[in-house]
């Protein structure tokens, strides 16, 4: 018997997986990277940071000029592409990351859900006193719509660099779909127009960058009329934060008071509280983050919890997963309590 011939494929198997292993770590590591270089705008910088992760060798530079020094075109050629974080992205905070005014961008997540699940239908709103059915007849299972866009106004607002002027608009809607029996309505639309001044900060705190300090208005309410008819107006101060690939925003807000014989939810910040608190982790081509709110009241104590995963499926169109538990999932739903489970579609996300 050959036993040198039997051994060679057992003396091949660590090589085998050495090389599975440092191709495993090339391609986890090369992920972030890939999608920092998407983000840039600029096609030239744009492939050359491609060209910088696939080793590819740049063109030879020429002879220098007499001075002995390169042209500054030519050494900003040179230089590799700077890698934004995902709220320099979304914000435009660096100077690589403008793209100029009155330009379409995301700002919340867009996504579908075809199917969503909830604990608890709110019905009691719908109820007709007059009528002897108990309530509308609200299924648990759903969809729900959400497109957001924001533009940007006014780039260097006041003379300031550091200052843009930004409007966001979200519609948010709650869709019926497959309860036939009451001929499949929208049962709720929010819509929530704001205007935002942004301001780019750079300190640190706690290992936090403090990147930006967003002073906005927001109008947010359902379109409806009389018993129906939710609204509210607020101003706010977002302090936003990053620390590798982690995002943090806290935004505490201000509800402009409204006169008893107007206001459809005076008791609305009893459930919705005076701000949200917002984590984002942005590991390689998966996002996932955690939103909070809560009254911080000892008793009746109420708050949110909302969970997101979006992650990569073909090209630009991503998965997306959405879990929430609490109050004010809907401005329909602000004093109604319920958990809901939700999987679909994104094609942006948002911070």
């Amino acid at each position: 018997m050959d036993m040198g011939h039997t051994q060679r494929p057992l003396a091949r198997m660590p090589l085998a997986w050495l090389c599975a292993a440092l191709i495993g770590q090339a391609q986890a590591a090369s992920t972030a990277d890939l999608d920092a270089c998407s983000a840039i705008p600029g096609d030239a910088e744009r492939l050359a940071c491609y060209d910088g992760l696939s080793g590819r060798s740049q063109p030879e530079a020429g002879p220098e000029p007499a001075m002995g020094r390169q042209p500054l075109a030519a050494q900003a050629a040179s230089q590799p592409p700077k890698l934004l974080s995902a709220l320099s992205r979304h914000w435009e905070l660096d100077d690589e990351a403008k793209q100029g005014a009155f330009l379409f961008r995301a700002h919340r997540p867009n996504y579908f859900l075809p199917l969503k699940y909830s604990s608890s239908p709110n019905s009691t709103p719908f109820r007709d006193e007059f009528s002897i059915e108990p309530d509308l007849g609200l299924e648990p299972l759903e969809t729900e719509l959400q497109l957001s866009f924001k533009i940007k106004g006014m780039e260097g607002v006041f003379g300031h660099d550091n200052a843009d002027l930004w409007f966001g608009y979200t519609v948010t809607s709650f869709w019926q779909a497959y309860n036939s029996d009451i001929s499949s309505p929208f049962r709720e639309t929010n819509y929530e127009p704001e205007a935002m001044l942004v301001y780019r900060t750079n300190y640190n705190i706690a290992g936090f960058r403090g990147r930006f300090l967003n002073l906005g208005i927001v109008h947010q309410s359902n379109g409806r009329q009389e018993g129906l008819s939710r609204s509210w107006n607020r101003v706010y101060a977002q302090l936003g934060f990053e620390r590798g690939n982690l995002a943090l925003t806290i935004r505490p807000w201000y509800r402009i008071p409204e006169s008893a014989g107007t206001d459809d939810n005076p008791d609305i910040e009893d459930y919705l509280g005076h701000g949200d608190l917002q984590l984002a982790y942005h590991g390689g081509r998966h996002t996932y983050s955690l939103l909070f709110r809560n009254n911080f009241k000892s008793t009746e104590n109420h708050g949110a919890v909302k969970l997101n995963w979006s992650f990569p499926l073909h090209g630009r169109l991503r998965g997306y997963v959405q879990y929430f538990d609490g109050y004010g999932e809907s401005l329909i739903d602000y004093n109604h309590s319920q958990q809901s489970f939700g999987v679909g579609l994104s094609l942006t996300g948002g911070i």
